[in-house]
């Protein structure tokens, strides 16, 4: 494991979220991972903060809801299966880790594991989430990625620890 500077390598993340990333998130003994294609890294509140976004219809949104914290993996290796099954396959019906063939690793900072791959992790702490409001959003995005109303909330994580593993 080698830590480094979460913006050092948010460029190659951001890059990286456009083909997928894992997103886990633990409650008790409940744990899901779900691919996110969205996502954002920067400064909030003189915090390092990495704003990640759920749809209410997820799986994933019922652990999130209770828990602490999350963590994001982005594989360097191609994985190119698991995050289209991940994507498109829900915890509830599918235990994705053992579909997919995922192995956890035990994060560092927070209860969240991450997916053991080689690749870029963040640990986040949950400081802050919203759900959205449509009544504040653009009509043209309302209209072309929210036609079942689907709305996300969004999730606001202070990083606590970034690293890659090989």
């Amino acid at each position: 494991m080698k830590r480094i500077d979460f913006m050092a390598v948010a460029p190659k993340a951001m890059e990286q979220i456009k083909k997928g990333a894992f997103l886990t998130v633990k409650s008790g003994k409940t744990i899901n991972t779900m691919t996110i294609g969205w996502a954002s890294i920067g400064h909030v509140w003189r915090k390092p903060i990495m704003m990640i976004a759920v749809r209410l219809s997820r799986h994933t949104f019922t652990i999130i809801e209770s828990a602490d914290d999350f963590t994001v993996t982005f594989p360097w290796s191609d994985m190119k299966k698991e995050i289209m099954f991940c994507g498109t396959k829900s915890g509830r019906d599918y235990n994705k880790f053992k579909e997919c063939n995922l192995q956890t690793s035990d994060s560092q900072r927070v209860i969240t594991p991450i997916i053991k791959t080689t690749g870029l992790h963040y640990e986040c702490k949950i400081v802050y989430k919203s759900a959205m409001n449509p009544a504040n959003l653009n009509q043209d995005y309302d209209t072309s990625l929210y036609q079942e109303k689907d709305y996300h909330t969004l999730y606001f994580g202070e990083i606590v620890d970034c690293y890659e593993t090989d």
